[in-house]
């Protein structure tokens, strides 16, 4: 294997070079589908649509089941008994909730981030089902959730009813999926004036009144609600519309699991039974060159580079969270609007760090192998560093959940579970070098915040300028001690593989 061409940090990614090698992500975007990933549909869509009505009619379940607290994510899935549990930040685990009643269950401190239902319903065999907050509660911070979500899940169905148009959130979201392999599917529900009532349809005509032919308001809303997407975002040409009359939730059912059936093998299909180079011997180059040294530049500039990046982030948070609390939200909606954009900036963080984390791996090991590196080699690599942060004290601490609290401090909870609690959509288990990044608000923001005595725009904007620089200083400091953990675990492996003269994991 002959060296080849090496990717620095902080250089434009080359469009043509080896395939993984993505620009650095500088927002949150539609998030590529792994093959680990479970299939999953994705259901969003503006107040008033009947959302949870099209998914109950789907599931065959009373809509009852599918209430969740304000801001959660309900994510369904199939098991041998019903089970509910809500996820809630800086807890360690879930708290379960009877089916039957879904509001039972002890008061919390703060709404939870998502609610899991599990039951044993045929359709969720196939592909789970989540249900997410109104498009209009999202926000542009809760839509980068949501864009992230319906990547790995892999498809989207949107409802809209009848009398509803297409906001310029809603287009914005959707334009995103343009272009991706997600698939998106509409359903069209009844308006409250029936189906005549969409904005945009023609009028209805009566069979022999006038003259005029029958009109089918059905057909005229669905075309006109499509005509109005094709116009703005003409991408989402081939995406399916179902309109929800007599035997319209059978249709949608059909085309949803044809769907998932053919999504099964083309995820399955993604990886081959074995990789190149997952197995054998892999020899060093006989001049490798300084790799250790560029190993240690590389990891200060990457972890710079996400500081500065997350700093630029968290000054235009504050600027929308100042907007909010003067002009939108209030006092009152400031938790919820906070713990949106937190976890969004979760997303990012975590996005960022992998990125980095992996253009390590390439650049350093690619010196000593040669490069590109074949997957397989990659994965090896990958897992001998993951272990060497297990046994790294430091290294295992990095699974760690950051909490807002109701001093503008920030505390934290380490531990895998800790971080589940923190996810709005629940992940596969990961691959990646480093553990995701989570931040969240406690219960007490909540609960301080909606006391009546807590009302003061001006003490609402000083706590959350605190809060926000807390958030930096602690994020900060956890990207220097992820990006000195990875070089000091990739150093290892890679100095045990320089002395012996190949790679020993």
């Amino acid at each position: 294997m002959k060296p080849g061409p090496l990717h620095h940090l902080g250089t434009p990614d080359d469009p043509v070079g080896p395939p993984g090698r993505r620009p650095f992500p500088e927002r949150l975007g539609v998030s590529s589908t792994d093959a680990r990933e479970p299939v999953a549909v994705v259901a969003a869509g503006p107040a008033g649509a009947g959302r949870t009505g099209v998914l109950a009619a789907l599931l065959e379940l009373d809509s009852g089941l599918l209430v969740v607290p304000s801001g959660g994510w309900l994510v369904i899935r199939h098991s041998a008994e019903p089970t509910r549990a809500a996820y809630v930040p800086g807890y360690r685990t879930p708290h379960a909730y009877r089916p039957e009643l879904p509001t039972a269950g002890p008061a919390l401190a703060r709404p939870p981030r998502r609610v899991e239902l599990s039951l044993p319903q045929p359709l969720t065999r196939r592909f789970g089902v989540v249900d997410t907050p109104d498009i209009a509660t999202l926000g542009a911070a809760g839509c980068g959730v949501l864009r992230d979500a319906v990547g790995r899940a892999g498809a989207l169905l949107f409802v809209i009813a009848a009398d509803q148009s297409f906001g310029a959130t809603e287009l914005s979201l959707l334009s995103d999926l343009a272009g991706t392999p997600v698939r998106v599917f509409f359903a069209v529900t009844p308006g409250a004036a029936g189906w005549a009532a969409g904005e945009g349809t023609a009028a209805v005509w009566e069979s022999g009144e006038s003259g005029g032919p029958a009109v089918d308001p059905v057909t005229v809303t669905v075309e006109a609600h499509r005509a109005a997407l094709l116009a703005a975002v003409p991408g989402l040409a081939d995406a399916r519309w179902f309109p929800l009359v007599t035997g319209g939730e059978a249709d949608l059912r059909r085309a949803l699991v044809d769907w998932a059936s053919a999504e099964e093998l083309r995820r399955g299909s993604l990886e081959p039974p074995e990789l190149p180079g997952e197995r054998g011997r892999v020899p060093v180059l006989a001049e490798p060159g300084e790799w250790s040294e560029q190993l240690d530049r590389q990891a200060r500039t990457a972890a710079r580079r996400i500081r500065q990046h997350l700093a630029l982030e968290l000054a235009n948070m504050h600027l929308r969270l100042v907007q909010e609390i003067v002009f939108g939200v209030g006092c009152a909606g400031l938790p919820q609007l906070l713990d949106r954009e937190v976890a969004a900036l979760s997303l990012l963080a975590t996005a960022q760090c992998d990125h980095h984390a992996g253009e390590l791996v390439d650049d350093a090991a690619g010196r000593l192998f040669g490069a590109p590196l074949p997957e397989g080699v990659r994965r090896r690599i990958d897992k001998a560093v993951r272990w060497g942060l297990v046994d790294d004290p430091a290294g295992q601490e990095l699974a760690r959940a950051f909490l807002v609290t109701s001093t503008a401090g920030v505390a934290s909870l380490t531990g895998p579970a800790a971080v589940d609690m923190l996810s709005a959509y629940p992940t596969s288990p990961r691959t990646a070098v480093l553990p995701p990044v989570a931040v969240a608000l406690s219960g007490g923001c909540w609960q301080h915040w909606r006391s009546p005595g807590n009302n003061d725009p001006s003490a609402a904007r000083a706590w959350a300028q605190r809060a926000l620089r807390e958030i930096e200083l602690e994020l900060s400091r956890e990207v220097a001690r992820r990006f000195e953990a990875v070089r000091l675990s990739l150093g290892a492996v890679l100095s045990d593989a320089a002395e012996h003269g190949l790679l020993l994991a």
